[in-house]
């Protein structure tokens, strides 16, 4: 149990896969100027990423590395993850129409989404059990949650700032995203250290 606490945090706090490997920048630079659209992009993010480790795991372990089809792995991962993300456009369409209009593009875009397509591979390359696989795509997509809701808030507080004429627009943007990301820095040996 607790290794499964350690691999939960440390995918919240250390290992984010926004703040600290850098994946899933698009959809975090993109969908982050409003709270609704960014925890609408990360509930849906959270979604695909249990279901698609849900599926890719069993792929991978019964059906790509028995039959010796390992090199496979991206294309049916890409597969997988592109079909769950049409399932969740359908269902955003039909029941939030305002959350699916206000994600334009970046919804489809959750298919070639690296961080969604990292949890999946870094699982198995991390060796994990599915259970442990499960509760770090939960603490990967959690983590993608956090830093989507915490830089909408500095982004509402950017756009409420006094910013000179050569920081506006991107370069404020990527200044904020990097500071950001420093404040994770500090959960690097906490997490480890509470178990010991």
């Amino acid at each position: 149990m607790t290794k499964l606490i350690i691999i939960m945090l440390s995918a919240v706090f250390i290992n984010n896969y926004v703040l600290s490997r850098f994946l899933g920048i698009c959809p975090f630079l993109g969908v982050s100027k409003k709270l609704g659209s960014a925890a609408g992009m990360s509930i849906a993010v959270i979604f695909v990423m249990l279901m698609a480790t849900a599926a890719t795991y069993p792929i991978e372990k019964y059906l790509l590395e028995p039959n010796g089809l390992k090199y496979l792995q991206t294309i049916v991962f890409i597969l997988v993850i592109a079909a769950l993300v049409q399932l969740v456009e359908i269902v955003m369409k039909k029941y939030t129409p305002a959350l699916h209009h206000s994600l334009g593009v970046y919804l489809p875009l959750i298919t070639t989404n690296c961080a969604v397509l990292g949890v999946t591979i870094l699982n198995i390359d991390e060796g994990y059990t599915f259970i442990e696989a499960m509760v770090n795509s939960l603490g990967s997509g959690l983590g993608f949650f956090l830093a989507m809701v915490m830089f909408s808030g500095v982004r509402s507080t950017i756009e409420g700032s006094d910013i000179p004429e050569s920081f506006k627009g991107l370069p404020i943007t990527l200044v904020a995203a990097a500071i950001t990301s420093l404040s994770f820095l500090g959960f690097g040996g906490v997490i480890e250290n509470l178990f010991a």
